[in-house]
Parts: C-alpha cells; sequence; structure tokens
C-alpha cells in the first residue's frame, strides 16, 4: 500500500454530525460560495486542498467487486468510473465528478461486513446515476441569480431611501432584503441536495435489490450515523442541513429494506474473508503498531490477524520478523498474490530489491492484470541494477502503466530501465509522461520537446511526444 496526493475537496456525504464541521451554520454571504467549494468545484480548480490516495492491488480489487453489479444495475460502465482510495480514518464516501468515486479507508475498517461497505457505495452509485453533481451545479447558479437579484433589490431600496431623505429606516430596510434572500437563497439549496440525497438512498435500496444484496448494511450504517449524531441533532433546524437528519433516513430504509426481495441475504464467505483480510491489511497500514497490537492481539490466531501483525512488523523495520510471519502467512495461502506481494515489498523497501524479485514475479503471475503488481515488479527489477533484467523491467512497466496510468512513480522507473537500456529517446518520452500526470506540464513538454529531436517522425513514440508539447492547459472559468 502506498500514498499519493490529488487536489480535490471533498463533500462529506455520510457525515455523522447534521451541522457542518466546525458547528456553525453557513452565514448568508458564504454558503453558496462553500457549497461550490465543497460539492461543484472542478479537480483542477482545487488548489487548496489535496487528499492522500492510498493504492493498493488488493484493497481495490475488493472495491471493484463490490461496485461491479451496483454499476451493471444503475445501467453505468465499470470501466468508466475510477474508485479511488483516500487515506482517511473517518467514516466517508463521495463523488467529486461524473467519473470519481471516493471511498475512505476508514470506511472499510469500521464497517464489519462486505454488505455494509456495499450500502454505501449503492448510495454514492446513485449519485452518478443521477447525474447530482450536475444538477447541483445548476441548482447554485440558479441559486447565484436569485440571490444577486435580491441582493441589487436591497442596495436599490437603500439608495432610493437614501435620495428621499429616508435616512437609516431605507438603510436598514435595504440591508434586511440583501440578508433575506442569501438565507431564502441558501435554504432553498439545501433543500435542493436534501431531496437529492433522499432519492439517492432510495436508488441505493433498489440497486441492492436488483444485484440480490441485502440493505441491512447500508441500514447498520445509518443506525452508527443516527446514534454518533444524537446530541447534535437535538437541536438541529432540519431546513440548514444538506443532508436528511439521519433518524429520519433510518426509518425510510427500513421501510423500503422490509419491501425489499433480500432483506436478511449475508455476504458469501469467501467475500467476508477477502473483507478481513483487507480490513486487516489497511487497519496494519494506517495504524500505528501498538493500536494494532491492540486491535489485533498476539492471542489471536486468526489470518486476518497475522497478516496485519506482519504488516506491523514490517513497518517497523523488523525486517527478519516480518519476512517470517510472512513467509507463515504464505504457507497457509501459497496462492495468494498479496502475501507475496508484501513478501516482495518488505524486502524491496528494506534495502534487498535482487531478494525481491522473486515474490512479485509470483506475484504478478498470480493476478497478472494487476497494473499496481506489475509496476512494483518493474521497480524491483530497475532497483536491482542487473542490465539483463531491463528488458522485463520495461515490459512490465509499460503494461502496467497502460492498465493503471495515473502512477507518477512508474514512469520514473520506466525512464531509468531505458537509461539502463542506452535508449535515452524513449528515456525523455517516459520522464515526460511521468510529469504530465503530476500535473508539471511544462517540465513534461521540456523533455517531450527532446524526445522529439531523437525520435523517428510519425513513430507512436514521436506522437506520444507530440501530444504533449501541442498541450494546452484548459482556462480556468
Amino acid at each position: 500500500m502506498r500514498t499519493e496526493a490529488v487536489p480535490n475537496r471533498p463533500g462529506n456525504a455520510w457525515k455523522a454530525s447534521p451541522r457542518p464541521a466546525d458547528g456553525r451554520t453557513f452565514p448568508g454571504r458564504l454558503a453558496l460560495g462553500l457549497l461550490a467549494a465543497s460539492l461543484a468545484v472542478p479537480p483542477h480548480a482545487a488548489e487548496a486542498a489535496s487528499l492522500a490516495i492510498a493504492r493498493d492491488a488488493e484493497t481495490e480489487a475488493l472495491v471493484q467487486d463490490y461496485a461491479a453489479p451496483l454499476f451493471k444495475a444503475a445501467g453505468i460502465r465499470s470501466n468508466s468510473i475510477q474508485i479511488l482510495l483516500v487515506q482517511d480514518p473517518r467514516f466517508n464516501a463521495f463523488v467529486a465528478d461524473s467519473q470519481r468515486m471516493f471511498i475512505n479507508t476508514g470506511t472499510i475498517v469500521d464497517s464489519a461486513t462486505p454488505n455494509e461497505v456495499i450500502g454505501v457505495l449503492a448510495h454514492e452509485t446513485a449519485h452518478l446515476a443521477h447525474g447530482d453533481l450536475a444538477g447541483l451545479r445548476q441548482a447554485i447558479e440558479s441559486t447565484k441569480s436569485a440571490v444577486l437579484v435580491g441582493a441589487l433589490i436591497g442596495i436599490g431600496t437603500a439608495i432610493a431611501g437614501s435620495l428621499a431623505g429616508g435616512g437609516s429606516e431605507f438603510g436598514a430596510a435595504g440591508a434586511g432584503i440583501t440578508a433575506g434572500s442569501m438565507q431564502i437563497g441558501e435554504r432553498s439549496l439545501l433543500a435542493y441536495q436534501r431531496t437529492q440525497e433522499a432519492a439517492a438512498d432510495r436508488s441505493a435500496i433498489d440497486y441492492l435489490n436488483a444485484s440480490g444484496q441485502s440493505g441491512a448494511g447500508m441500514l447498520k450504517t445509518m443506525k452508527r450515523l443516527a446514534n454518533d449524531s444524537l446530541l447534535s441533532a437535538r437541536d438541529a433546524d432540519p431546513y440548514i442541513q444538506s443532508h436528511p437528519l439521519p433518524a429520519e433516513r433510518v426509518v425510510t430504509l427500513e421501510n423500503l429494506i422490509k419491501k425489499g426481495k433480500y432483506p436478511s441475504r449475508i455476504d458469501p464467505p469467501e467475500l467476508q474473508r477477502r473483507h478481513d483480510l483487507v480490513r486487516a491489511k489497511l487497519a496494519a497500514f494506517t495504524m500505528t503498531p501498538q493500536q494494532v497490537g491492540r486491535r489485533y492481539p498476539a492471542s489471536d490466531t486468526s489470518l486476518p490477524a497475522r497478516y496485519a501483525r506482519a504488516i506491523a512488523a514490517y513497518r517497523t523495520g523488523a525486517l527478519a520478523p516480518a519476512i517470517k510471519k510472512i513467509d507463515a502467512l504464505i504457507e497457509a495461502e501459497p496462492d495468494n498474490a498479496y502475501f507475496w506481494e508484501l513478501k516482495g515489498q518488505a524486502l524491496l523497501e528494506g534495502g534487498k530489491p535482487r531478494d525481491s524479485v522473486a515474490p512479485l514475479r509470483k506475484a504478478v503471475s498470480l493476478a497478472p492484470r494487476s497494473g499496481l503488481l506489475r509496476i512494483m515488479l518493474g521497480q524491483a527489477l530497475v532497483a536491482s541494477g542487473n542490465d539483463a533484467d531491463m528488458e522485463e523491467a520495461v515490459k512490465n512497466l509499460t503494461v502496467g502503466l497502460q492498465s493503471d496510468p495515473d502512477v507518477p512513480n512508474g514512469y520514473r522507473f520506466l525512464a531509468r530501465a531505458y537509461a539502463m537500456k542506452k535508449d535515452l529517446a524513449m528515456a525523455e518520452l517516459t520522464t515526460a509522461q511521468g510529469l504530465f500526470a503530476e500535473g508539471n506540464v511544462k517540465e513534461a513538454q521540456a523533455h517531450a520537446s527532446r524526445a522529439q529531436a531523437k525520435l523517428k517522425p510519425g513513430t507512436p513514440a514521436w506522437l506520444r511526444a507530440d501530444d504533449i508539447v501541442s498541450y494546452k492547459p484548459p482556462k480556468s472559468r
């Protein structure tokens, strides 16, 4: 599991508190701007915030398997949606645009069953299927226009009063009209969001029924959020919330689930097993070793607990004890690609790149479609420094980046592999591609220009370089 940052600014779609995080309602003048920033800002415009995106082949494969039947039920092509894992212990998931869904690591760690996570994904799938972000953007623009008209009327009232000698009374009336229009606009927009959220809950249950799954996990999640928000919701004004109050959502879901086809269906044992392993893995990678020890004590001899303790040992730098624990995992499940991956990663990051190659080759052989595993194998081959392995490194890094192009680190190792093969043109090109993937367009174009000078015009590589050289960033609105 590795972490990288991407620009974004999410909304808190599954928050327990019915109020903003700081406990205040949005002030009238700022409300529309804050809602637009948290829910409707395009990714390239959110320079002020970034998310720590965790990349892990095992977790991503599991989440994709959770989402696939939901996307099918919603009429969404699975390959059109990217699901990203946010390294954050809080329970949350959200959509940022029509092609990306985000889920926090804490959501998986805190969910005892696959069905709880699947319920969350079903709700977010509904937002994608309904086109809710596009609708929200339109609602924001419409509300802004209405607020602007109200503000102009208020200003006009104040000016007219001043010209007529009306003094402070007209000024106060104008200010009241302006403030009132802002409050009305805010409440109108929040009401629109509540309608979207309620519709997403209903559609989520439809998708679960259509895919032969229960809504019980979604209900369990909502009950937990309702319990968490009991104190803050006691005096909450339901008209200034962006979501229906959790207690209201619980009642609605209970009624929908009772009418459903599979109210008590449980997850298949194999899916539960994979879920338990991923929960242990995420906990071990995101918690301190002490926290891992309390969550998975030595007395717990289950495979997930042993997995967590092996990861914790490797993260503390105790390589020999970690490898011993990982080898025991492999002995228990020799065909588990991700146990082999963990051994390879531990050796690679422990300064033994040549020793890491064999377990990573085994991991790739067991999960050949994983781009991340191929990229890690390519990294190990490059780091081993053996010129004879560079062709294999280039092959694995190229295939891995084709299936997972948003891994800048992969391009850097591919560039090194080409350089070790004395292919400087391709080294320049892949360096340019990596910089471009990171958003460093200026430097990417400089390397792409140097690559073009060394490449034969019209070849696929020359055309890829030309795409970067010719790229013009979109004008910000």
